[in-house]
């Protein structure tokens, strides 16, 4: 594998794409950048060469969870990195199996398939199936990447067992106990490391069973992490994003060379890091500070279908929480959720409304999109 461009893909590495047409699409589109070893454009819509020049860079977009998608600027160099760290540390090798849920246009979906082609390993793309249908796909996988929504999901399709699985690489949002638990369940035999970091900076910090409760895990290797007096997080390392192909957008703030992805937390004396959320879902609610993610991991705790937690603008409290939560109505449940907020947080925690939703508007990250659903719910 050379030290800084994407090999092509081995002969007979892939394995399988899903019902999707797209997939099949979006996979073909890929090998053959590879195999021309052209720069790579990655979005929702599908994969294309950027331009008929080589070169060793790849451009994929952010889920838009901040409220805009951001398209992606970064080296082949800095995904190649990571790539032997987790060969070297997690034992990943040719005679791996690796499955994805997501759209090969998002970055979770794609780094984990290109680092399956680059390893010589078999690929299964999975995007758009059935729970039931990406249940028996995965009976012959031994990794699996992963979103907690897209493990949520796959969840819906009842008891089973995938014994072959034997790692669990969970990333774009926190895995809370209960899918943790029911993924331990489904893949007896795997490692469930859940992994921190963003699109501009790949891995952060990696958590797995000896990480403490709440906690993200330590720092990734090659590494390093400095917090502030605020508690913002700063990340330098060898897999950070060169900047954003929209001309526009400003580069994340990198004081003395240490990125700042957005978000607030707090390390342990044994390097263990906490978040407390993003520094732009932090709101004041009668006078108190409070994280919005705190409310969704509540949440999140009592309702296995998907759910999000907002603030809108409030006359007299600066801002109202809002939950919303997919499913029929149901006042029961909505009592419950205030209660269990109010306990777990505190009274300005507790949703001044509960709206239920049918189905709640997704990213392509399979995140709730967050802009949508303020539009919905507002009054």
């Amino acid at each position: 594998m050379s030290q800084g461009a994407f090999a092509p893909a081995r002969p007979g590495a892939v394995l399988d794409c899903g019902g999707a047409g797209q997939n099949a699409a979006a996979l073909a589109a890929l090998l053959d950048c590879l195999a021309r070893g052209l720069p790579i454009h990655a979005s929702l819509e599908g994969i294309r060469p950027e331009g008929d020049a080589p070169g060793a860079w790849l451009c994929c977009q952010s889920s838009g969870s901040g409220g805009r998608v951001k398209t992606i600027r970064r080296s082949h160099a800095s995904w190649l990195a990571s790539f032997r760290v987790n060969r070297d540390h997690y034992g990943l090798s040719a005679a791996d199996r690796y499955a994805v849920l997501g759209q090969l246009g998002h970055s979770l979906a794609l780094y984990a398939s290109i680092e399956a082609l680059q390893l010589g390993a078999g690929l299964m793309v999975l995007a758009g199936d059935s729970p039931r249908r990406q249940r028996a796909a995965l009976a012959q996988a031994t990794v699996l990447y992963a979103t907690p929504a897209q493990l949520r999901r796959l969840l819906l399709a009842g008891p089973g067992c995938l014994a072959g699985v034997t790692h669990v690489f969970c990333g774009g949002g926190k895995l809370d106990p209960a899918c943790r638990a029911g993924i331990a369940g489904l893949c007896p035999n795997a490692a469930i490391r859940e992994f921190y970091g963003a699109s501009e900076t790949s891995f952060i910090a990696i958590a797995d069973a000896a990480t403490p409760q709440g906690s993200v895990g330590r720092a990734y290797p090659g590494v390093d992490l400095r917090l502030d007096a605020a508690g913002r997080i700063g990340v330098a390392s060898p897999y950070l994003f060169d900047g954003y192909a929209e001309p526009d957008l400003p580069p994340p703030p990198r004081p003395e060379g240490y990125l700042q992805p957005g978000d607030i937390g707090w390390l342990d004396a044994q390097g263990n890091l906490f978040l407390r959320g993003r520094e732009s879902r932090m709101v004041t609610v009668a006078d108190r500070n409070l994280f919005l993610e705190d409310v969704e991991a509540v949440l999140a705790g009592l309702v296995p279908a998907p759910s999000a937690a907002l603030a809108l603008p409030d006359a007299l409290r600066g801002h109202a929480v809002v939950a919303v939560v997919e499913g029929a109505p149901d006042d029961a449940l909505a009592a419950r959720l205030r209660r269990a907020c109010r306990e777990a947080l505190g009274d300005h925690a507790a949703p001044r409304r509960v709206v239920f939703l049918p189905r709640l508007p997704l990213l392509g990250s399979d995140k709730p999109d967050l802009a949508a659903l303020a539009r919905l719910v507002a009054p």
